[in-house]
């Protein structure tokens, strides 16, 4: 098949990617032309494992290519569309780009001669979007179909090609929606022939699935946290405590480990922008519970400082403190909203010195300017001299530190485990004053 994606962000260039890796002849198309350049090239403009071999081997071949260039859609007969949704000052989801790109699609549709020509929608968006696109995008002859995405960063490319499941939501007129979910089925054949589960439903419970997953996920993450401060007033242990009811089959072990909380491009915006729309639908009480999910979120990095001033007491204004990772999560540099990176400029306001060291992110840090920290070369050069040592990203390479070798490093061996990914007792036995996250 011929398809177009638009918006060739994260989303975007994995999902045209891996099209292209299943055979068909894919067109990106985004108004960065930086980006369309890089793509073009084989180069992912962010980090993502497995994603540059993808792309470099799908441009070689001939199968993807990258444009700015929205007539390059035309005749293709299925159009994904992959731009982003950032949140507003409101909290809502800011629809700017879902809006530009239809408006940008639209002298470009009814070009295909298979039938039909259907436009999907990837991106998360508030509910009651799909319907409203869908009054524009039908004129045009083509059918609107909701499929909401389910990456995880560190995993996107195998979460596209091996899903756990396929969400279609589909028109209300059978006849179209027969035809939608056969043109879906041509284009995810390979996908749903090795036993991928597809899910047909409207628009508004396509585009709720995806909203409300990330609010569960968040609520579980903000309980586990919740749990971790009760652990360390009463002196439990929220490992174990996480490893015991994760073994209840109602709860399970998935996003039951404490730490600094949650960030990323995903679930901070998605759970406010969740809660802006329900008040707009007239039951924002429903979602109120969220705000307190976010507030537990916040306070685990206010937790962070509360421990730095309390290991190193009036020392703390002049330490240096390593903060080891950037990124919001491992296998990935994106930053934002990263717990990390908010806690370094945090410490930055309190300490003397701040080094920062990411294996992804870093190089990106290292061209920032004004930055109220410095950027290390390596994890081991980012812990010489220190007195305080923060783990905001769990990295394989911070997990796989050696702590008595380490310990020659620091001036002052104290280490915060903000992931509790360390084995606490080896660090302890090197002679690390170490503190985790409701380890106590």
């Amino acid at each position: 098949m011929r398809l177009s994606v638009i918006g060739c962000g994260y989303l975007g260039a994995v999902h045209a990617a891996s099209m292209a890796e299943l055979g068909h002849d894919v067109v990106g198309v985004d108004v960065d032309a930086h980006k369309v350049e890089l793509l073009s090239n084989g180069q992912p403009p962010f980090f993502e494992p497995e994603l540059e071999n993808l792309l470099a081997r799908n441009v070689e071949a001939g199968r993807l290519t990258f444009t700015q260039d929205f007539s390059a859609i035309e005749g293709a007969q299925v159009h994904f569309i992959g731009v982003g949704t950032p949140q507003s000052e409101s909290g809502a989801a800011d629809m700017t780009y879902v809006d530009a790109a239809v408006t940008s699609m639209l002298p470009h549709l009814g070009h295909c001669t298979s039938d039909p020509e259907v436009v999907v929608g990837k991106s998360t968006v508030p509910v009651g979007t799909a319907s409203r696109l869908a009054q524009t995008v039908e004129p045009t002859g083509a059918l609107l179909v909701w499929n909401p995405e389910f990456l995880r960063e560190g995993f996107a490319v195998q979460d596209t090609l091996h899903p756990d499941r396929m969400v279609y939501g589909l028109p209300d007129d059978p006849g179209a929606a027969s035809k939608a979910q056969e043109a879906m089925d041509a284009a995810y054949e390979q996908i749903l022939i090795s036993g991928t589960p597809r899910l047909l439903m409207d628009y508004a419970t396509a585009e709720l699935v995806k909203i409300s997953a990330n609010a569960f996920l968040a609520t579980k993450i903000s309980f586990i946290n919740a749990m971790a401060q009760v652990c360390d007033a009463a002196g439990a242990n929220i490992t174990a405590l996480a490893q015991a009811i994760g073994m209840d089959d109602r709860i399970g072990r998935r996003f039951l480990r404490a730490g600094i909380g949650f960030g990323g491009g995903c679930l901070p915006k998605d759970i406010r922008a969740f809660r802006a729309r329900a008040d707009e639908l007239g039951v924002g009480d429903a979602l109120t519970f969220l705000a307190e999910v976010d507030k537990v979120n916040d306070t685990m990095r206010a937790g962070v400082i509360r421990t730095a001033r309390e290991l190193l007491g009036d020392h703390l204004t002049g330490a240096t403190v390593t903060v080891l990772g950037a990124a919001f999560k491992p296998d990935s540099d994106d930053m934002r909203n990263s717990p990390a990176l908010d806690l370094a400029v945090e410490l930055a306001r309190l300490a003397k010195r701040i080094v920062v060291h990411d294996p992804a992110a870093g190089p990106i840090l290292a061209e920032r300017s004004n930055r109220p920290y410095e950027v290390a070369l390596s994890a081991h050069s980012a812990l010489e001299g220190t007195d305080l040592v923060l783990i905001g990203t769990e990295w394989r390479e911070y997990r796989d530190l050696d702590p008595a070798h380490v310990a020659d490093l620091a001036r002052t061996r104290c280490v915060i485990d903000g992931r509790n990914c360390l084995d606490a007792q080896a660090w302890k036995a090197a002679g690390w004053n170490y503190r985790g996250i409701g380890r106590r």
